[in-house]
């Protein structure tokens, strides 16, 4: 699915502004810090920005947050991910116990949170004081152009249009995640000029 879009202000922006300049932490012994994403975030962000960008914000190390990391104490780092139960049980497994992984968390998911995760991060009294921030930053889209998008469902028009495909569990699951990354387009874009949809049936 692709979107064209004007009024658009500015993608990479927020990601290294909104996002990693602004979890800098006084309390650091170092401006550098850690990006911790998932695959899709990984991929948000590399449709947007150069790892020379992000390494000028004090970025020094891009991890993934599914795989086994080197426990850094004394770095602060930054969570970019999807509000999914695998990802909050990695950072929960991170940043819980007498001695986390890192000293300070920015968590900034990539679209809106359920409604349970705050409570369930509440409910380990070790990890809230270790969280420097929390915040949706509604980024789960691909920009192609500078005025054009996608959803990056390559397998879309098998799983919504094949035979029987609206009996099946991937219809439900493309749709969606589809209007999940199109309402961030949304929700990131706060004066919205003008909206063209092409579709072809």
């Amino acid at each position: 699915m692709e979107l064209m879009l004007e009024g658009y202000n500015g993608k990479s922006t927020r990601l290294l502004y909104e996002m990693i300049k602004a979890s800098h932490s006084k309390e650091a012994r170092s401006m550098w810090k850690v990006l911790i994403m998932d695959r899709v975030t990984m991929k948000v962000i590399s449709h947007s920005c150069k790892m020379a960008d992000i390494t000028d914000q004090g970025v020094s190390l891009v991890e993934q947050a599914f795989r086994r990391r080197q426990p850094m104490p004394s770095m602060d780092a930054v969570y970019f991910v999807q509000p999914t139960d695998d990802n909050l049980g990695h950072f929960m497994a991170d940043m819980t116990g007498r001695t986390p992984m890192y000293k300070k968390a920015f968590v900034f998911f990539s679209s809106p949170i359920p409604k349970d995760f705050i409570d369930r991060i509440k409910a380990d009294p070790t990890v809230p004081p270790r969280i420097g921030g929390l915040s949706e930053m509604n980024l789960e889209y691909f920009p192609i152009e500078n005025q054009a998008f996608v959803t990056d469902h390559e397998r879309a028009l098998e799983e919504l249009y094949g035979d029987d495909a609206d009996t099946t569990p991937e219809f439900e699951v493309c749709l969606r995640e589809m209007a999940i990354r199109v309402a961030t387009v949304f929700a990131s874009l706060k004066d919205i000029k003008a909206i063209d949809w092409a579709y072809n049936a």
